[in-house]
């Protein structure tokens, strides 16, 4: 052990809680509180030094307690063994993310994160809620003048009607949800619609959602289920040529549950949409980590277009946020890092509906 060669981790961010030294490796999701004489453990190992170097120089300490030290760091994964698969998965992070460090910690931070489970009795749950008051659903400004604005007449206008049916959708009819329209909801939300020619980029593509510098980060992934016309699997959309990939492996309503924090609905659902992210398409052009909230905003631009277009079919829509992420990135074959999951949607049947409207196919 005493010749082994350490570095400390890249992916880490030390700060103060309540008068106590906090260390948070944000690629693994761990904190841990820590004495202020570590710090100059972990400098030391920003250059890759073996525990018999430590031992020189912090001879002034006993060795028992360097060596503990240094052990318990690398049992937190704050020290890595240099070249380890660890290692290299934290350098990948840092060259990566690089422009947008320390800020895009938030990121990792937040996946994986343990959720309440659902078979909990109501009383337990809002037992998990601080015990203040919920703040107020409504700003109101006093003392503010008002002006009363004209009602606006939703009857009759397709748009405004599809947009106040839109709903979020935890029941299905059973049955198939046909090829066609699976394929309008994906051309129709993630599929190129045409390409415009800019002086600095050259060609670049437009969709029908926006996105920041038309760098379009968001890929998307099909898990089919009850899909007509198309086999049971998971798919990779091909914007640009409005194909679909086959990527090996399975899918199973199980698997749709599993993936979205053991949720009973998804599975029932006919097909689920896996949005993830390139984050470089986007980096490339804003090295700033602000431009991470745009990669947020558009993929929730995104999930809005899916919702009512699949209204617009008659179907039901869902999404969620409540994600088990490395799952799901394992199953893709993603790295989590230069590409990670950020969200879902899926769509069904209609529960008061037992098919897909006649005129679906053809609006």
């Amino acid at each position: 052990m005493r010749s082994l060669r350490l570095k400390s981790a890249s992916c880490q961010i030390a700060y103060w809680e309540r008068g106590r030294l906090r260390i948070a490796n944000f690629l693994t999701g761990r904190t841990f509180s820590t004495h202020p004489a570590t710090l100059d453990l972990i400098r030391f190992f920003f250059t890759p030094r073996t525990m018999r170097d430590a031992l020189v120089e912090f001879r002034s300490y006993s060795r028992r307690s360097v060596a503990m030290a240094l052990l318990q760091l690398i049992d937190a994964q704050l020290l890595l063994e240099h070249g380890s698969a660890e290692w290299k998965r934290d350098e990948r992070v840092c060259s990566s993310w690089r422009p947008w460090l320390p800020e895009g910690g938030f990121h990792f931070m937040t996946k994986d994160t343990p959720y309440v489970p659902r078979d909990w009795p109501i009383e337990k749950k809002m037992q998990t809620l601080p015990s203040t008051r919920a703040p107020p659903q409504f700003k109101t400004i006093r003392g503010a003048d008002t002006v009363r604005l004209p009602p606006h007449e939703i009857a009759g206008d397709t748009f405004f009607e599809t947009l106040h049916a839109r709903r979020t959708h935890g029941e299905f009819a059973r049955g198939e949800v046909s090829l066609g329209n699976i394929s309008k909801l994906l051309q129709t939300t993630w599929g190129v619609q045409g390409y415009f020619q800019s002086d600095a980029f050259g060609k670049l593509p437009y969709k029908t959602s926006p996105s920041g510098g038309a760098r379009h980060p968001g890929e998307v992934y099909l898990m089919a289920l009850r899909v007509e016309g198309l086999e049971r699997g998971m798919y990779r959309y091909q914007a640009r040529d409005n194909r679909l990939a086959r990527l090996p492996g399975r899918a199973t309503p199980r698997m749709a549950s599993t993936y979205c924090a053991d949720q009973s609905y998804p599975a029932k659902a006919a097909a689920l949409f896996i949005m993830t992210a390139v984050f470089a398409r986007t980096m490339w052009k804003y090295g700033r980590a602000r431009a991470y909230r745009v990669v947020l905003l558009e993929t929730g631009h995104l999930c809005q277009t899916f919702c009512l277009c699949a209204t617009r079919l008659g179907l039901a829509p869902f999404s969620t946020a409540a994600l088990k992420d490395s799952v799901i990135e394992k199953d893709l074959g993603l790295d989590g890092i230069s590409e990670s999951v950020l969200y879902v949607a899926g769509v069904g049947l209609v529960a008061d509906h037992p098919h897909e409207r006649a005129t679906a196919e053809d609006n």
